[in-house]
């Protein structure tokens, strides 16, 4: 588990430059049919998250008479009972949690219009599903395809900007030691709070989004900065959907009890945001990944600098729908359906050769190791690496290529 994967290793140990390819030669080897979307396909998939979370919620309805009857039948201790109880409450909120996001990916598919060819069922999908796990579906949706269009940009990208040096306030070595002095466990405490509440302090604060924005910008204003003036009313739509849904959580909770409440929706919520903001920080945060400032940064030198991983395998590929797996492929051509992406992605391994960006590190051991790596990067430099708290990088900086400016189509 605690082993870094070949590719990481390998990456690390030369010395970084952007692949000197063209947005035109990967679109080449792209055939025309993986563009397709199928609506037969993106209905499966939604009935499919849906009829788990449902079926999975049922499930969990049975856990205190199943405890019980086990418990009566074979005359169990107290102390066995109760690791028998809390063992399937645990099995529930970890399989309904990767449902709930499975649900959650798939809107963020909607909102790439990769469910069907028609802009309502993909809207409407989306809504539904991102509106049930309390995430603003049109907001969201809107910063989404800004940090597409920018992904990369240490200026302009709007999902885990690394922080600098003097944003951080210190200079010296050892006011990094100072500030990053800390116990493992402390460290594992910190990071606990990003993965259960570092998504819904994005959506609240805009923590870790563009630098550029004013203080006070969040995804539920309909004036934020993050939206252009057509889209108030999505805005708005986005949180009397959550509004609603809150009120359902409301009642279910008077009706049943808020440890009800806890136990079936609230937990698996959280464990859900886990894998979000899991798959969504890999993706971005990597020791051996650069970012770019203006003069350097390009559309197709954004899109590569993130990292494919095999997040939960099979089971990652059917709930996460690839979006872990083939993730450089869809910031390439967010057009492509996901169920087409692995194609994608064998198809440009060929072009982009070694600057092709695979992890197979077991991918918890990749979130603790760029949580403690990734820390800031250097004020100066058009092309950095993140640094760790000693102030050192995991890869060096080699030849930067002229930029090579051509015509992006998706």
């Amino acid at each position: 588990m605690f082993v870094e994967g070949t590719e990481y290793l390998k990456r690390r140990n030369v010395p970084f430059s952007p692949p000197n390819v063209t947005f035109k030669e990967l679109r080449a080897v792209i055939p025309p049919e993986l563009y397709e979307k199928s609506i037969i396909r993106g209905l499966f998939f939604f009935v499919q998250d849906v009829f788990t979370t449902w079926a999975l919620y049922a499930l969990s309805l049975r856990i205190d008479g199943v405890s019980e009857s086990v418990t009566n039948k074979f005359g169990l201790s107290h102390s066995t009972s109760a690791a028998l109880y809390w063992s399937l409450w645990m099995v529930y909120w970890v399989t309904q949690s990767i449902a709930m996001a499975g649900c959650w990916c798939l809107a963020h598919e909607a909102g790439h219009g990769n469910i069907s060819k028609y802009g309502v069922i993909n809207d409407t999908i989306g809504y539904f599903l991102h509106t049930c796990l309390l995430t603003p579906y049109f907001a969201w949706k809107s910063s989404h395809h800004t940090h597409h269009r920018t992904v990369g940009s240490i200026e302009r990208d709007e999902n885990y900007v690394p922080r600098t040096r003097s944003e951080l306030g210190f200079s010296t070595v050892e006011q990094m030691h100072e500030m990053f002095e800390e116990t493992p466990l402390y460290t594992v405490g910190r990071l606990l709070i990003m993965q259960l509440a570092g998504f819904q302090t994005y959506l609240l604060f805009n923590t870790l989004g563009c630098p550029r924005d004013p203080p006070g910008t969040n995804h539920f204003s309909p004036s934020s900065v993050l939206f252009k003036k057509h889209e108030y009313n999505k805005i708005v739509a986005s949180n009397v959907g959550i509004l609603v849904v809150t009120s359902i959580l409301v009642q279910y909770s008077l009706k049943f009890g808020f440890t009800a409440l806890l136990k079936h929706y609230i937990i698996p919520y959280l464990f859900c945001h886990h894998w979000i903001v899991m798959l969504t920080f890999l993706h971005h945060s990597d020791p051996t990944i650069p970012h770019y400032r203006a003069r350097q940064w390009t559309f197709l030198r954004g899109a590569l600098a993130t990292v494919d991983r095999p997040l939960l395998g099979f089971i990652g590929r059917m709930y996460f729908h690839n979006v872990s797996h083939d993730h450089i492929g869809h910031h390439l051509f967010s057009s492509i359906p996901f169920y087409n992406q692995p194609a994608v992605t064998e198809k440009i391994k060929g072009v982009l050769a070694e600057h092709y960006n695979y992890d197979s590190t077991n991918t918890f051991y990749a979130l603790y190791r760029s949580f403690t790596q990734c820390v800031f990067v250097d004020d100066q430099g058009e092309v950095v690496m993140y640094r760790n708290s000693e102030g050192k990088t995991a890869r060096e900086i080699g030849i930067i290529p002229e930029v090579r400016h051509d015509k992006v189509l998706q």
